[in-house]
């Protein structure tokens, strides 16, 4: 299965057993189902709560110079609802259950995890099942143009409205075109503001670039 379609689901079953001085011991059953999904469980039954947590093996260091930021709006474009779950029925549903969810994005993957009571783990399942195969179709321009506003608000915040900040950025003498990528955010503010919705359709259903050397030290 290519790299850029690869997926993790990891699923945690009640809290964390108490910690030694010996060391920690997390036991789990790693598993490869048919769709190329790897499928790790950790069983701890001394609370009855659950988490979920997938990540997709792609991040903001496999996208491609000029054209940057797009993880960091699909991850945000993920939580817009799908065909079975229109937005917002996803946060809607989980908060009924007793549960809540949130998702990130780094250099070389975008996660979403969800946390709530044991007995809400088929609604969870469900839900990113759905996103995973029926999010594409029930993308919209108002979706995706409320998005660009949020990412590009987000990266103010973070970058241009903290004076330390961008200074910290990696000496792009120093790195490949990869290495760069600020993690989770985008080189260029604005240049997930040019695709139109069409565009953005094929970016998500195709590989963004390969991988490349990271940066030198």
């Amino acid at each position: 299965m290519r790299r850029h379609a690869m997926a993790y689901l990891a699923v945690f079953l009640a809290g964390a057993a108490p910690l030694h001085a010996q060391g920690i011991s997390v036991p789990a059953l790693v598993d490869t189902l048919s769709n190329g999904l790897t499928l790790i469980v950790h069983e701890d039954h001394s609370v009855p709560n659950v988490a979920v947590n997938i990540w997709y093996m792609v991040g903001s260091g496999d996208e491609r110079p000029g054209r940057t930021g797009f993880a960091h709006l699909f991850e945000h474009l993920m939580f817009m609802g799908s065909q079975n779950a229109e937005y917002p029925a996803f946060d809607r549903l989980l908060e009924a259950a007793g549960g809540d969810n949130n998702g990130s994005t780094t250099n070389d993957r975008t996660n979403y995890y969800e946390e709530g009571p044991a007995n809400s783990l088929p609604l969870m399942l469900w839900l990113e099942a759905d996103r995973m195969g029926w999010f594409v179709p029930t993308m919209t321009a108002e979706k995706v143009d409320l998005q660009r506003d949020v990412v590009k608000n987000e990266r103010r915040e973070s970058y241009e409205n903290e004076p330390t900040a961008l200074p910290k950025r990696p000496s792009p003498r120093r790195c490949t075109p990869r290495a760069i990528r600020i993690p989770g955010r985008f080189s260029d503010p604005w240049s997930i503001s040019a695709p139109p919705r069409s565009k953005i359709r094929k970016i998500s259903s195709g590989n963004i670039m390969p991988p490349t050397t990271p940066c030198s030290r």
